[in-house]
């Protein structure tokens, strides 16, 4: 099942107070889900529209049972730090630790592609 995560920058005068949406979508249940984010960084935000991801996998598997996941995401640094390709700031080793114990229990594939790609940014504020 393919599952893609991202986050959009908002602007600092923003209405909610927050430094951004976190954004995952699983097109194949027409599974759409955003929410404001108060992250230190791009990376914090994109760390956290992940696990979001996977969090909301591992608490509905009523609806995922027997299935393989292929994540997709749009932040190369934050997608090396899980695939074991960079080593993380202290400050995330918390966040990468949470992301590699759902690896080990769903044995997801989490691998790069360009925003344009990425459904998760497709008509963001419907």
């Amino acid at each position: 099942m393919e599952c893609y995560f991202g986050s959009y920058k908002l602007p600092d005068d923003n209405q909610v107070d927050k430094s951004a949406i976190v954004v995952f979508s699983i097109p194949d249940l027409g599974i759409k889900f955003k929410a404001p984010f108060d992250g230190v960084d791009d990376d914090h935000n994109d760390f956290a529209s992940l696990l979001a991801l996977l969090e909301f996998i591992d608490g509905n598997q009523k609806y995922f049972s027997n299935s393989t996941y292929q994540i997709y995401g749009n932040n190369l640094k934050i997608i090396n730090q899980v695939n074991n390709r960079e080593t993380p700031p202290v400050q995330f080793s918390n966040l990468l630790a949470k992301a590699s114990k759902y690896r080990e229990k769903y044995r997801y594939s989490l691998e790069w592609i360009s925003v344009d790609e990425n459904p998760v940014f497709q008509k963001l504020f419907d």
